[in-house]
């Protein structure tokens, strides 16, 4: 390369701004110099022309967009209206006012010992779960959570889930590349018999809510699947409490964890339903012995919910302010649950629809006594722009047959819009039309 005083000159600018550009150059390999010989082009080894991508080739990422529904009955959002906007800003203000060194530390893998401690008084509260903060880990939301229960478990673990269950559970667990089996559920919860013969090491569960049928499980089905956990030292149960805040008539059922004399429940909750999906906070309760596993196996994590958010979480809460929301949020979904079969029984007679509920969660299921398979309900409903999910849908193994039980989420329903979408619903399957298609289809299955 011409030296710096030459190609100055000829430029017409100073020396200082070529020696900036060699400098730059050769910091990025472009060039390197040669003590009093000068400045030399570096020599690139340039990809071969097969491996350089086409021109033509088009590759702009384009995420999944959310469809958008005339009505859609199993949306699992939370009404916007119903968040408590006003405390929690002020929640928050006072916590960037008074915590400001607290908000810059960097918390434990765990969280922030102020949100765990809110937590534990809380679950004593209202569930009688007696726990110390260091069992508590804090995450951003549940599916995080299931991540490092696989790592702290071993992937080697044969992990049993309901069937049907949640779908994205099964997803997170194959992810990370656990062994994953199924046990088919009864009118009490997941069978006992079917976990021994699947071989599991790991039975993960929702007694107090299921989702997708709504089955709260009852006392002697929990004692005969901690009698399994016993059985083996190295078996444990997940206990996902996602909306047990919601129990809208009568007490909140106990927890598997609170009857659990030996170590093998793993408890975990979220706030995604009692406040809003996009509060990614959520946590799970380690037995003594797996907490102890996890400080020496996974510390080197970092808690991934910010301080600011747990420590304003953790005002709210010692506050008295989520309780208080609480119950106003349980009374609005039972004045809106009744609403809603009051709508429901004007638009169905009995022999057209039943409705399965057990007082407990924020949705119920709707049964359609109707010869239509489930796709071809959805199908006709679709043609409505309106969507609504079927408990065939969550299927994980076996035959995926039609039980004409469907999702009814009623956590923001539009009270407005909903009796023309039950009548469109009903004129959708017990119209002429729809007794035309389920006789046809009938002929096909013949």
């Amino acid at each position: 390369m011409p030296s710096k005083r030459s190609l100055a000159k000829h430029l017409g600018v100073s020396t200082i701004t070529v020696e900036n550009a060699y400098d730059q150059l050769i910091s990025e390999g472009y060039l390197h110099a040669e003590y009093r010989r000068g400045y030399f082009v570096s020599e690139i080894k340039h990809p071969s022309i097969d491996c350089l991508p086409s021109k033509t080739t088009n590759y702009v990422p384009s995420p999944p967009e959310s469809p958008q529904y005339f009505f859609d009955f199993s949306s699992n959002t939370t009404d916007a209206e119903r968040f408590p906007f006003s405390i929690m800003a002020k929640v928050m203000r006072e916590t960037i006012a008074s915590g400001k060194e607290e908000l810059l530390l960097t918390p434990p893998c765990c969280g922030v010992l102020a949100l765990r401690e809110a937590i534990c008084a809380h679950l004593y509260s209202f569930r009688g779960m007696r726990v110390n903060p260091n069992q508590v880990v804090i995450g951003a939301g549940t599916e995080y959570l299931y991540n490092l229960l696989v790592k702290l478990l071993g992937a080697k673990r044969r992990y049993c889930i309901e069937n049907p269950g949640y779908r994205k559970l099964a997803q997170i667990y194959k992810s990370n590349g656990a062994e994953l089996v199924c046990a088919g559920l009864d009118h009490n919860g997941m069978s006992v018999e079917q976990l021994r013969e699947s071989g599991a090491d790991i039975a993960h569960i929702n007694p107090t809510h299921h989702f997708p049928t709504g089955l709260t499980m009852p006392i002697s089905r929990r004692y005969e699947l901690l009698a399994w956990a016993n059985e083996d030292q190295n078996r444990y149960i997940i206990e996902d409490d996602y909306d047990s805040e919601f129990r809208l008539n009568g007490k909140p059922i106990p927890t598997l964890q609170s009857i659990d004399a030996s170590g093998k429940v793993i408890y975990l909750n979220t706030f995604t339903k009692s406040l809003s999906p996009t509060i990614r906070i959520s946590y799970m309760v380690l037995p003594p012995k797996l907490a102890c596993a996890f400080y020496e196996k996974l510390s080197f994590y970092s808690c991934t919910v910010s301080n600011f958010e747990q420590y304003s979480l953790a005002s709210f809460i010692s506050e008295g302010h989520f309780e208080k929301h609480i119950n106003r949020m349980r009374l609005h979904y039972t004045r809106r649950r009744t609403a809603i079969l009051e709508a429901i029984r004007e638009h169905f007679s009995e022999t057209e629809c039943s409705i399965i509920e057990n007082d407990s969660g924020l949705h119920f299921l709707l049964e359609f006594h109707t010869e239509l398979s489930d796709a071809r309900v959805k199908e006709l409903l679709a043609q409505h722009n309106i969507h609504i999910n079927c408990v065939s849908d969550y299927q994980i193994e076996g035959p995926c047959l039609s039980r004409h039980q469907f999702i009814f989420c009623f956590s923001n329903i539009n009270m407005d819009v909903l009796p023309e979408a039950l009548g469109m619903v009903h004129d959708a399957l017990f119209g002429d039309l729809s007794a035309a298609l389920a006789t046809e289809e009938n002929h096909e299955q013949q």
